[in-house]
């Protein structure tokens, strides 16, 4: 072909220039190619509601996946998989692949070009959350292909899940001339709680770390900080203690106190404070300063003084998380009656994952089987007493009945740990808040208060080893700035004492007589008809009054072995006892009888709680979880054919 006449050439170029964002690739045919869609676009608002807390406020169409309009895109099944992924994966990597999808179904918008995600954010996400794909039998979605649809760093991309960061990353600088030991008795929002507890964790690396046990259901990072000699692992005989705050959202007085609590133990801890050091050296603790975080954002909003007595006090589903847990405590009372019947590790009820689960409910009762606590605290507001288990009445009808548990003794010695050190709890005067409460010592069982089911403390004692009292920190729930240096100074020393009561009692290992560690042995105590069960390592720790108890450990395959135990009023340091088990066929064919009954395994991920050699029945919710078998269709497939024209089969393995 001869080369184009030198005047057409001029004109295709002249054309080329005058046509903003065409460039000329010198083509015979003169033809103009703009900038990939994904440089040049028209913004418009964003209006999908799956969608409504992303980081930005503006999308364009077509979308990367060819969508010309939003109701293209609100019928499409990529969307439709957005707006369900929280209930498909239970809770798991929620809401951060929901943002990240919209990211590619509604691109980010600014000045008349389109932003894309990063990479690196769906190459992480896809390495944390593919597990929960595979759980119920799920291909990972195309959309969210990490090379096709998102850049480089180097690119320009940008962090979808920048607005749930909330500026974590960035540091808070203290006044000048203040110490880094300087506490700001002040407020926490979010960001700020959690700067403190990371910028702690920091300076007191060497004994401190953060974790996240899962997130709110806005999103929200559920932010714990422990303390131990070496953060992030279970050391062989050291107990865990865990202090939770802010459960009612509204209740602040508990959030802020554990935040503290955590600049007050490592500033302690490296002047060398030698009560600290041997707290901390001996005890692994862990602090969750706010369970409820969306709550405390409700009731925030309104401000101390002008809180009202519910605002904020439920999570964003409107859920009370203290009345969320399973309700163990009937089928404790119905158990009780019958003899040779375990009455404790009761598992979950199959018919409770049916239920509304709050996320933050779920995450406790993950972290109670992930780590085998001992002792832990439940911060409230509204009085001022420490309450106790049961706190669901052993007579239903009954609002106000004394229930007890069959470790009375040792409830009573934990709340009065608390209680008796507290000097507003202590004050011998009837008018002050929690007066009512002064003639009982500022203890009170729950259920002698008032009756109420799905409450954490009951569900710690029944599910799992863990003893929990609940401590009502004062009768204003959200108080004012100027009261909170007042409050952490009543309950500096309770908090103290009462972590360092995890100590009392009896401590040891069971092994068999190799020396190998025996999990999940039974260690019971004559008289008191609760049982606790070892770790992983073979460790227990149980609590318990002074005085003489007969102690037994016993495992299936094992002989039980029976020892004496007299611990004397005054001691506080938990005495060593260690159990030696011989196989059934050299020591003597006697074994405790208890109920070995098959409970549902239930979707937390963790192991049995019963503490049995016995493998579990799976419950429904956790069996439609498992791959499909002979071809069939995984049983979410109907969900989306019935919902779309379009089928995803992109969504199958196979």
């Amino acid at each position: 072909m001869p080369p184009p006449p030198p005047l057409l050439l001029l004109a295709v170029l002249v054309a080329a220039a005058a046509r903003p964002g065409c460039e000329f690739d010198g083509s015979l045919a003169g033809e103009c190619h703009r900038p990939p869609a994904a440089d040049s676009a028209t913004c418009v608002d964003l209006q999908l509601r799956t969608c409504s807390d992303a980081a930005y406020n503006h999308t364009t169409f077509p979308t990367p996946l060819q969508h010309r309009s939003r109701e293209a895109v609100e019928t499409s099944s990529e969307y439709i998989l957005l707006s369900v992924l929280h209930q498909l994966l239970e809770g798991q990597c929620n809401p951060d692949l929901r943002l990240l999808g919209c990211a590619v179904l509604a691109p980010r918008c600014e000045g008349g070009r389109v932003r894309r995600p990063c990479r690196h954010v769906c190459e992480g996400l896809r390495e944390a959350c593919q597990p929960a794909f595979d759980a119920i039998d799920m291909a990972w979605p195309y959309f969210l292909d990490c090379h096709r649809y998102f850049k480089r760093e180097d690119e320009g991309c940008y962090d979808p899940l920048e607005k749930l960061r909330g500026g974590l990353e960035a540091d808070e600088v203290l006044p000048s001339g203040l110490p880094p030991t300087f506490i700001r008795f002040s407020h926490h929002s979010y960001a700020q709680m959690a700067r403190v507890l990371r910028r702690t964790a920091a300076r007191c690396a060497h004994v401190a770390r953060t974790y996240s046990i899962g997130r709110s259901f806005d999103g929200r990072d559920l932010l714990v900080i422990e303390f131990s000699s070496r953060p992030g692992q279970h050391e062989l005989m050291e107990p865990e203690v865990k202090l939770i705050g802010n459960i009612h959202g509204n209740e602040v007085a508990g959030r802020e106190m554990l935040i503290y609590l955590t600049q007050y133990l490592c500033s302690e801890y490296l002047l060398g404070n030698p009560r600290i050091q041997r707290l901390l050296n001996t005890t692994r603790i862990h602090l969750l300063p706010s369970m409820n975080p969306d709550g405390y954002e409700v009731a925030a909003a309104e401000g101390a003084g002008y809180n009202g007595w519910t605002s904020g006090r439920q999570n964003a589903q409107n859920l009370d998380l203290n009345r969320n847990f399973p309700d163990l405590t009937s089928e404790y009372y119905r158990l009780a009656g019958t003899r040779s019947v375990r009455s404790d590790h009761i598992p979950i009820p199959e018919h409770y994952w049916w239920g509304k689960v709050a996320p933050e409910t779920k995450a406790i009762m993950k972290w109670m089987q992930t780590i085998p606590f001992v002792l832990s605290a439940s911060l409230h507001g509204g009085d001022l007493v420490v309450s106790y288990p049961f706190d669901f009445s052993k007579h239903p009808q009954e609002e106000k009945m004394f229930s007890p548990t069959p470790d009375e003794k040792t409830f009573k010695l934990l709340s009065r740990a608390y209680a008796e050190v507290h000097p507003m709890m202590m004050d011998r005067s009837e008018n002050r808040c929690g007066g009512n409460f002064l003639k009982r010592g500022s203890i009170i069982n729950g259920a002698d208060w008032y009756s109420f089911t799905g409450g954490m403390s009951d569900f710690n004692y029944l599910h799992t080893n863990c003893f929990e009292i609940t401590v009502e920190l004062g009768c204003v729930k959200f108080p004012p700035e100027e009261a909170l240096y007042t409050i952490w100074q009543h309950n500096k020393e309770s908090l103290l004492n009462f972590v360092e009561t995890v100590h009392r009692g009896i401590k040891g290992v069971v092994m068999d007589k190799y020396g190998k560690p025996v999990k999940n042995a039974r260690i019971l105590v004559k008289g008191i008809r609760h049982d606790i069960t070892t770790a992983p390592d073979g460790d227990y720790w149980r609590l318990l009054p002074p005085g003489t108890h007969i102690v037994i450990a016993q495992a299936p395959g094992y002989a039980r072995l029976i020892k004496k135990v007299i611990i004397p009023a005054r001691m506080k340091r938990a005495g060593r006892v260690d159990f030696i088990l011989q196989p059934l066929g050299v020591g003597p064919k006697n074994f405790l009888p208890g109920l070995r009954r098959t409970g549902p395994h239930d979707p937390l991920g963790g192991a049995s709680p019963l503490g049995e050699g016995t493998e579990p029945n799976p419950d429904p919710l956790r069996a439609r979880r498992q791959p499909s078998a002979g071809g069939s269709k995984p049983w979410w497939w109907s969900y989306f054919t019935s919902l779309s024209a379009h089928r995803p089969r992109w969504l199958l393995k196979y």
